[in-house]
C-alpha cells in the first residue's frame, strides 16, 4: 500500500469559552464528520480554542503598565497593556521593533509578542487579549486522556499555533502542546540509502505536522481548529513540546 497521511477538518467545531468541554465538541464534531477513530490517529487542536476554554482571555482594563512596559511601548508602537501582559509571560526579551517585541517565553519558545493574541478573541464589549495555555503539554495530555475514556481509542494530540521563523518569512503552524507521540524524532545512527548511518539528522516531526495541519486550519475566518490525521508514519511514544526547544548554548541568536 502507497504511504499517505490523510488530514481532515472536522466541521462544526462552535465558538468557546471558558470552562468548556472540549473533549465533548472534538467527539461531536468527529460524529458530524462521520469519522471512525483508530488508536494510531493524531489530533491537532488549535490553541486559540484550548486558550479560551482554559479562560486564558483577560481584558485589557485592569492591566496597569509597568515602566518597562511602557518603555517598550514606545519602541514596539505597541498597547502598553498589551506589553505589560508580554512582560509577565516572558523571562527575556531579545529584540524590539515597531510592530513585534521577540521574547523567550516562560515555557521556553522564542517568539514574538509572547504568543498574545486580540484577533479572534470573541470579547465584543471590552478589548481583551488571549494568552498561551498556562501548561500545553498537560493540555494536549488531558485532551487525550478525556478522549481515550470518550472512544476508545488512544489518539495522539498535538496544539498547534502560528509561529514566525528567524531565516524566512511566514508564519508556520508549530506544535506547542504534545502528547502520545514524539516532538522530536531523533535519526541518528539510522542508516541512510547507502548504508551510511546519520550523524545529526532529528526531526521535529510534530511541528511538520502542526504545519501541514494549519493549511487545513486557516488563519483568519476559516473556523476549522480541530484537524484529523491518519497514516502517521512512525512509533508512537510519550512526548512533549519541550522536546523541540534548543537548548540556550546551541543557539546561535543568542
Amino acid at each position: 500500500m502507497a504511504a499517505s497521511l490523510v488530514l481532515t477538518a472536522l466541521e462544526g467545531v462552535p465558538s468557546v469559552g471558558r470552562g468548556a468541554d472540549l473533549t465533548a465538541t472534538i467527539v461531536e464534531a468527529a460524529e458530524r464528520s462521520q469519522l471512525e477513530w483508530r488508536d494510531d490517529d493524531v489530533l491537532v487542536v488549535a490553541q486559540k480554542i484550548v486558550s479560551k476554554a482554559e479562560g486564558r482571555t483577560l481584558p485589557l482594563s485592569g492591566v496597569r503598565p509597568s515602566d518597562r512596559a511602557l518603555e517598550l511601548a514606545k519602541q514596539s508602537d505597541k498597547d502598553p497593556r498589551v506589553v505589560e501582559l508580554i512582560l509577565q509571560e516572558s523571562t527575556e526579551v531579545l529584540r524590539c521593533r515597531p510592530g513585534a517585541i521577540i521574547v523567550v517565553h516562560r515555557l521556553g519558545f522564542v517568539l514574538a509578542n509572547a504568543g498574545i493574541d486580540a484577533s479572534n478573541v470573541d470579547s465584543p464589549d471590552e478589548e481583551a487579549v488571549l494568552l498561551l495555555p498556562v501548561d500545553p503539554d498537560a493540555s494536549a495530555g488531558k485532551i487525550r486522556s478525556e478522549l481515550r475514556q470518550a472512544i476508545g481509542a488512544d489518539v495522539g494530540v498535538i496544539i498547534n499555533d502560528s509561529f514566525g521563523r528567524a531565516w524566512r518569512l511566514g508564519t508556520v503552524g508549530t506544535a506547542i502542546g504534545v502528547a502520545g507521540l514524539p516532538a522530536l524524532l531523533d535519526l541518528r545512527g539510522t542508516p541512510d540509502r547507502s548504508g551510511r548511518p546519520l550523524q545529526v539528522t532529528e526531526v521535529g516531526i510534530a511541528d511538520e505536522i502542526a504545519s501541514a495541519a494549519s493549511v487545513l486550519m486557516g488563519q483568519a475566518a476559516e473556523s476549522r481548529p480541530v484537524i484529523h490525521v491518519r497514516g502517521f508514519p512512525h512509533r508512537r511514544r510519550d512526548g512533549r513540546a519541550g522536546e523541540l526547544i534548543r537548548p540556550r548554548h546551541m543557539d546561535l541568536f543568542r
